[in-house]
This record gives structure tokens, C-alpha cells and sequence, in this order.
């Protein structure tokens, strides 16, 4: 059941987080995703089958060190945005805020659960919502693409520079899935430990304990 929770804790998670992004959009002029009915917390229209089902289920139930998943990116044209020059890093930037600031709160729930009376379950759930959305959010800020780390590096440099890391974007990106498997294999043989020792400081610095 703990399992299972988990997976449906990190699933609303990542929708909530592509959520974020086409709302950012749609508030700077673009109504892409609106239009595309992405504007919604049903998970419907956002689930993908390998990265919202097969792999953080694999994740989950292989004990995994980093829970790590992806709904269908939430279309939006950049072109709309009516701050050509941060549009795109307020956009990227918004997912990952949005996650973050779900583990300020329930992790804040930890931190006060005492004060305010809440039993073991109701702690256990926050705790879990609070690292996992930590770790997401913390997680996609990495400068790699698709990732939004690199978007919003790539959008705050400039334009010579810029150009350059979206050709190598668009190389990535002709990959498809592949790329981020890769990523995410090197990822978790080479820099897993001490980015999840990294989580961990700030999960206990925001709730006041440790897993």
C-alpha cells in the first residue's frame, strides 16, 4: 500500500508540475495549453504511458535510490509570450517552483505536526508529498536537456551563446526517450548519492527530521 501510495504521490506530482508550466504560459499571452485542455489536474490528458506509468512504477518497486517520472509535455509556442526575453525561463522556472513550494508546505505540516495534532498516517502522507515533490523539483532544475534546468539556462544566456545550446538541444531532444534513459542511467551510477544527500539536507532542514 506504502508502494503504491508513492507512485500515486509522484504521478500527481509531475502533472502538477506540467500543470505549472501552461499555466505560466497561458498568464504571459500564450493560450496553447488552455486551448489543448492541458489546463486541468485530471490526469488524463496528461499521462504518458513510460513516463507517468512504466518507469516510476520500476522506480518504486526496484527500491530505487531517485523517484523520477514525466507526464506528456504541456504544448506551448514560445513565440506568444509577451516577455520575449524571460518568458521562456518564467515558463521552464514554474514547474519545479511549483514542487518546491508543495514540499514547503507539507513539509512545514511535518515540522508542525505536534502543534497542530496530526496522527501517524497524516504525517507519514506529508512527508512523503513533501520529498517527493523536493526531489522533483530540485531534480529538474539540472542544466540537462529536456530537463527544465537547461531551458532556463538556455533562455537566460545570451542570444550567441543561446543559439548554441539549442542546436545542441535539438540534437538531444532527435533522441526522444533514449536520451533521458541515458541521462538518467549516468545519473544514478555516477551522481545519484551525493545529489540525494543534497535532498535529504534540505528535506530536514525544512521539516525538522529525516527519513
Amino acid at each position: 500500500m506504502e508502494i503504491f501510495l508513492s507512485l500515486v504521490i509522484l504521478v500527481l506530482s509531475v502533472i502538477a508540475h506540467e500543470v505549472a508550466h501552461g499555466y505560466a504560459a497561458n498568464s504571459l499571452g500564450d493560450p496553447t495549453a488552455r486551448l489543448a485542455g492541458r489546463l486541468t489536474l485530471n490526469p488524463l490528458p496528461h499521462i504518458d504511458l513510460m513516463g507517468s506509468i512504466v518507469l516510476p512504477a520500476l522506480l518504486v518497486f526496484t527500491s530505487s535510490p531517485i523517484l523520477f517520472g514525466w507526464a506528456k509535455p504541456v504544448p506551448y509556442n514560445p513565440f506568444n509570450l509577451k516577455n520575449h526575453r524571460w518568458g521562456e525561463t518564467l515558463v521552464a522556472v514554474a514547474g519545479s517552483t511549483t514542487n518546491i513550494l508543495l514540499a514547503i508546505i507539507f513539509g512545514l505540516i511535518v515540522r508542525f505536526s505536534p502543534i497542530i495534532g496530526l496522527d501517524a498516517t497524516a504525517v507519514s502522507l506529508a512527508t512523503t508529498i513533501a520529498f517527493i515533490n523536493l526531489f522533483l523539483g530540485l531534480f529538474n532544475l539540472i542544466p540537462f536537456p529536456p530537463l527544465d534546468g537547461f531551458t532556463v539556462l538556455r533562455s537566460a544566456l545570451p542570444w550567441h551563446l543561446s543559439s548554441s545550446l539549442n542546436r545542441l538541444e535539438q540534437k538531444i531532444r532527435a533522441a526522444g526517450v533514449m536520451s533521458l534513459i541515458l541521462f538518467l542511467i549516468i545519473f544514478l551510477y555516477i551522481f545519484a548519492t551525493p545529489f540525494f544527500n543534497l535532498v535529504l539536507w534540505f528535506f530536514s532542514i525544512l521539516t525538522g527530521s529525516t527519513l
